[in-house]
């Protein structure tokens, strides 16, 4: 059994890049369906919170001081 504690080490955004490219791999060999078009769903929807992470946390969003 893995564990579900994320890895410190790695950023959310690389945890959510990470996820999408599982997920793609995972439907790039299903055959076409709706389990398929789910798993592209999901990792389309990693892939975007990734670059919304990214941007939420880019330096140019700073609260002013």
């Amino acid at each position: 059994m893995q564990n579900s504690l994320p890895n410190p080490r790695r950023s959310p955004e690389q945890r959510l890049a990470d996820e999408s490219i599982r997920l793609r791999g995972e439907a790039r060999v299903m055959p076409p369906g709706v389990a398929r078009d789910r798993l592209i769903r999901m990792a389309r929807q990693a892939e975007t919170a990734s670059h919304i992470d990214a941007w939420v946390m880019s330096p140019g969003l700073r609260s002013p001081k």
